[in-house]
């Protein structure tokens, strides 16, 4: 039978009521048992984690705390770190491999900056090389500020500024001569395509430069780099360039990678900038590359030995800039440094995997 009008404006047959109340009641079933499963299936933390974080400031320890309440976050130095890492279940700092074996709840280790070679092969042991600790750094986040100060360093020397800094202080007015040089359609040699390679060759590219990426790793292809070989064949491409740049990691495999003969092989009136690891080249023939005038200029940031002694060669050359190893700093590098740490902390204490692994065998 049928409801009529005078009952209400709406007519239903005699069965449709019933079907609905049916589907209701599957669908508030399924939508329980969904929330049941994912309950089953979420990550719990079921015990606080004590985490040590080295020399900490303020604002870093404050932000880490931030993340959970299931986090004890314990600031450590020198002093009383042995002391603490016995029961630590990760360590934020640089550790050291007498500090790895004490710390034998140890599961993950987060370094604040990129090159991680001061916790692996330059530490004095390979304990935590070999031991089953997850290391995480904070390559890439760097890039853009390492990059920013490469290019800043070769448009100086190329447009010849520091000359007319000289002059500055003089009050000297000296249009000519003037040798700046132009960039676009220039080759640059980059040594290291990673996270701060990539984003050289990209400012590199802007100029109009052709760019060579030399790199022990395959690469996915980028629009911004001509082609990519591999270390053993630097001596092939190093006389096409006319700046070679220095944004590899510093490993067994990459140290004093560029020493006399590679600096022999570059053309005359090349750039040489290096901004990653003063490991990777020899300093002494740098300075003899600039002595003889082989090379028109350099860019160093990080050298072999930091800091650079006074009295040091290189301080006298006046087409050479030397930056205190700061690129890697600018007004945003620490809120991103900062960020990894927090996004690392909060996944491991959910058992989620990490950002920026780093293969402790390769040493990036």
């Amino acid at each position: 039978m049928f409801i009529t009008a005078a009952s209400g404006p709406l007519i239903y047959h005699k069965f449709f009521m019933p079907n609905r109340l049916v589907c209701c009641s599957r669908l508030l079933r399924t939508l329980a048992l969904s929330v049941y499963v994912a309950v089953l299936v979420a990550p719990a933390r079921t015990e606080t984690k004590k985490i040590l974080v080295e020399n900490g400031d303020a604002v870093l320890l404050q932000e880490l705390r931030s993340v959970s309440a299931d986090a004890r976050i314990v600031p450590v130095t020198k002093q009383n770190v042995m002391s603490e890492i016995g029961d630590a279940d990760a360590f934020i700092g640089n550790i050291t491999p007498e500090e790895v074996r004490a710390g034998k709840k140890l599961k993950w280790v987060q370094v604040m900056g990129a090159g991680v070679e001061q916790v692996l092969f330059m530490s004095g042991g390979n304990d935590l090389r070999d031991s089953n600790i997850v290391l995480t750094n904070n390559k890439i986040v760097q890039g853009p500020e390492i990059a920013d100060h490469a290019m800043a360093m070769l448009l100086a020397l190329s447009r010849d500024l520091p000359s007319f800094w000289a002059n500055k202080q003089t009050e000297t007015w000296q249009p000519r001569p003037y040798k700046g040089i132009e960039l676009n359609g220039r080759t640059a040699v980059i040594i290291g395509l990673g996270g701060i390679g990539n984003q050289i060759a990209t400012r590199a590219w802007g100029f109009g430069m052709s760019v060579i990426a030399v790199d022990p790793e395959d690469k996915p292809f980028s629009p911004f780099v001509k082609k990519i070989v591999k270390p053993e064949q630097l001596d092939a491409v190093l006389p096409e360039a006319d700046v070679v740049f220095i944004s590899a990691p510093h490993t067994p495999e990459s140290h004093k990678m560029v020493g006399p003969r590679e600096f022999d092989l570059m053309k005359t009136g090349a750039y040489f900038i290096a901004v990653s690891r003063g490991g990777i080249y020899d300093l002494n023939s740098l300075v003899k590359a600039l002595d003889s005038k082989r090379i028109a200029g350099a860019g160093v940031d990080v050298m072999d030995p930091e800091p650079l002694p006074k009295g040091h060669a290189l301080w006298k050359f006046p087409n050479a800039i030397v930056t205190p190893h700061i690129a890697g700093r600018s007004d945003k590098d620490h809120a991103r440094m900062v960020g990894t740490a927090k996004e690392n902390l909060s996944r491991f204490l959910d058992g989620r995997p990490l950002l920026n692994v780093v293969n402790k065998q390769k040493g990036y």
